[in-house]
């Protein structure tokens, strides 16, 4: 079990730590956006909305798709990751009303980490504790996974607001 911190610099940058190490870094590119830069392993990748409604998301180098999201109708976000030429499948889902959470499950159901987000009120910015289990920790390219699912958070949110108004 391990524990990552996220924290928002400013409303477009999140840096990802474990015990005060960076992991990596999230970066939009502007406000009201889905276009970002992932950065993780020494690497910059980036994250694309596809589609005419740009209801895919995908994670990419060049050309290269390493992984692809979309909200599926009851609102859980289904996760395909393209490592190494294997094809994992992922769920992101919210968790809990007034305990918000969310998990991110494998195609078993098996819990492999919770992010719970935090208001910083004073600057209006978010930040998240994710736990992880040791399965988690056993994923090859589980930064990038991380990650991304901290951007699967953010578009949650912002589907759920655009949902609302």
């Amino acid at each position: 079990m391990s524990e990552y911190y996220a924290k928002s610099s400013n409303s477009l940058t999140f840096e990802v730590t474990k015990e005060d190490q960076l992991i990596g870094k999230l970066t939009y590119r502007s406000w009201f956006t889905f276009n970002a830069e992932l950065e993780a392993l020494d690497h910059i990748f980036q994250i694309e909305p596809k589609g005419f409604w740009g209801t895919t998301i995908e994670l990419k180098d060049q050309e290269r798709v390493f992984l692809k999201f979309r909200m599926n109708w009851n609102g859980e976000i289904v996760i395909q990751t393209y490592f190494d030429g294997l094809k994992e499948g992922y769920l992101f889902k919210h968790r809990g009303i007034f305990k918000d959470a969310f998990v991110l499950a494998d195609q078993q159901g098996t819990e492999l980490f919770v992010m719970k987000p935090h208001v910083k009120w004073s600057s209006m910015n978010y930040e998240y504790q994710i736990t992880t289990t040791e399965e988690f920790e056993a994923i090859p390219n589980k930064e990038i996974v991380l990650i991304n699912a901290l951007h699967c958070a953010n578009y949650y949110m912002s589907m759920m607001v655009a949902a609302i108004v």
